[in-house]
């Protein structure tokens, strides 16, 4: 029997998983492989192009790279369960006028979740990804925190992990710089995947527009909903809108409604269907509440206690203060803060560490 800790990496067919694997494999692990299939891309015909991290394409790739590279190989189907699980909650928050990241849910429910599940049934000792992340052991927690490239780290994606999945968690390329990796793939004379494009999208929605998805997975979405009023902050009839579902939080190009100076969306009315528009100043907040907060540095929050927050992938970080309630944590920023979406999420960081994040109200 091998004395070889076992490892089950995600693999994409890109060039991160990839060289999280090889990296596994020269520090010796006994490194299994799974690619998933959450999602059908095909929409418009059999001869459509599928894109994004879990199509066809991808899926063959990583196979291919697995084979060549000895490593045993598993593909799981997960379009029922990714149904039933992202893309209910992807369409539910956004017919309640929210704006919901799935990427975040995606990470906790399939990429945790059901491959731990597969990790157990091969008997592996841990999980891992090509996540730019980094995970440790201090004062008996499992803490996350940010790559060492900051421009590519993507712990804000991962707040929802528990202590559980952190504690099976390796993160080859946490200390890595993505110039670096690609140094390293090119040494391995892996030049495709050097040059192969990188998706930015959401990977169930490769053409990157959310509205034509949701007339999709909504049959008659548009005479269920109907166009409803846009309105001003202090309540005046500004014009239609196409339906509250197909504008987010924040928006100021799409509108299809001339003002004659910059309006954005301050709140979407679900119930009265109405999405109200503002200016710059009006989006503008300090305080918010999140709730299914998940943490990671610390066992529950300390009153007052003070934290760096992001409320969006790309945001800067902005101090703030946490007050937690019995069933929310109420945030106070201590500047203003542009465009604060419910149902986003709010990651709470100290340093580099990821104290934990929730769901903005």
């Amino acid at each position: 029997m091998s004395s070889k800790k076992k490892v089950l990496i995600c693999l994409s067919g890109g060039i991160d998983s990839s060289l999280a694997a090889l990296f596994l494999k020269e520090e010796g692990y006994d490194v299994f492989g799974v690619t998933f299939r959450t999602w059908d891309y095909i929409s418009e015909g059999c001869w459509e192009k599928q894109k994004g991290c879990c199509s066809i394409d991808s899926i063959m790739e990583a196979k291919q790279f697995a084979e060549k590279n000895e490593i045993p190989h598993h593909i799981l189907d997960l379009r029922k369960h990714f149904n039933k699980t992202v893309i209910s909650e992807f369409v539910s928050e956004y017919m309640a006028g929210r704006t919901p990241n799935p990427c975040v849910r995606c990470n906790a429910e399939t990429k945790w979740g059901e491959v731990i599940n597969l990790a157990n049934k091969l008997n592996c000792n841990f999980v891992s990804t090509g996540h730019y992340a980094q995970v440790r052991f201090e004062n008996e927690r499992y803490i996350l925190s940010k790559g060492a490239d900051e421009t590519k780290d993507q712990s804000y994606f991962l707040w929802m992990l528990t202590q559980e999945n952190l504690s099976r968690t390796i993160f080859p390329l946490g200390k890595w710089k993505k110039t670096d990796i690609k140094k390293q793939a090119a040494k391995r004379g892996l030049v495709k995947l050097v040059e192969k494009r990188e998706s930015q999208e959401i990977c169930f929605i490769p053409k990157n527009n959310y509205r034509e998805f949701l007339k999709e997975q909504v049959p008659d979405i548009d005479n269920k909903i109907g166009a409803g009023d846009f309105i001003s902050t202090d309540g005046k009839i500004l014009g239609l809108h196409k339906g509250f579902p197909y504008y987010t939080v924040g928006q100021r190009k799409g509108l299809g409604i001339a003002l004659g100076e910059p309006r954005f969306v301050v709140e979407i009315r679900a119930k009265s269907n109405e999405i109200v528009l503002g200016s710059y100043q009006e989006l503008l907040s300090k305080n918010f509440k999140v709730n299914n907060v998940n943490l990671i540095k610390y066992p529950k929050i300390k009153e007052n206690q003070i934290v760096k927050l992001k409320i969006r992938y790309k945001a800067t970080e902005t101090k703030a203060t946490l007050f937690p309630n019995k069933e929310s944590v109420t945030v106070i920023a201590s500047e203003p803060l542009f465009a604060v979406a419910p149902g986003q999420s709010a990651v709470f960081y100290e340093n580099n560490d990821v104290v934990g994040g929730g769901i903005i109200l």
